[in-house]
């Protein structure tokens, strides 16, 4: 059964960090579009819950991933998107920011931990300055060979004759 509880808003995210913090538990926090899950996405979400007490995600509103990649993105809603990362093991809690970047997500929650996938440099990851002003630390994790939303939706187009 998927839980409703792990679907925040900003608000409730950040309440949930301040119980972390004050029970002394270690936050990571990293955040995407997530637009088709995929086993690439898994591995990463795994490998990022393994370097803390919870993983909370920022997703990418609608809105947002249209500005980032084009009218034709998403595919799946946020609520869907949303609704797909909280059934993860893995992740702890979700909260959607409209936003072209996490930015004020992170400010308020100020994980312990910031991570971004294997693109991004740790020096270039948005967030990263104030996460690690505050002690934390800001990691970049590889991908995992072979699997991208965009490779992924070209393959299907493909099989369409489109």
């Amino acid at each position: 059964m998927l839980s409703p509880s792990k679907l925040l808003t900003p608000e409730e995210a950040a309440e949930r960090r301040a119980a972390l913090k004050a029970l002394g538990k270690t936050l990571v926090f990293t955040n995407g579009c997530f637009d088709i899950l995929h086993p690439g996405h898994l591995d990463y979400l795994a490998r990022a819950r393994e370097l803390g007490d919870a993983l909370y995600v920022g997703l990418n509103s609608d809105d947002s991933v249209r500005r980032l990649k084009g009218h034709k993105r998403p595919v799946n809603g946020q609520g869907v998107r949303a609704l797909m990362l909280s059934g993860l093991s893995m992740v702890d809690g979700v909260a959607v920011f409209d936003e072209d970047t996490p930015l004020n997500l992170i400010r308020r929650l100020m994980p312990d931990v910031l991570v971004k996938g294997g693109d991004w440099p740790p020096e270039k990851i948005v967030g990263g300055p104030e996460v690690l002003a505050e002690g934390g630390r800001v990691l970049s994790l590889p991908f995992l060979d072979g699997y991208s939303t965009s490779s992924l939706i070209a393959r299907i187009l493909s099989l369409n004759g489109a």
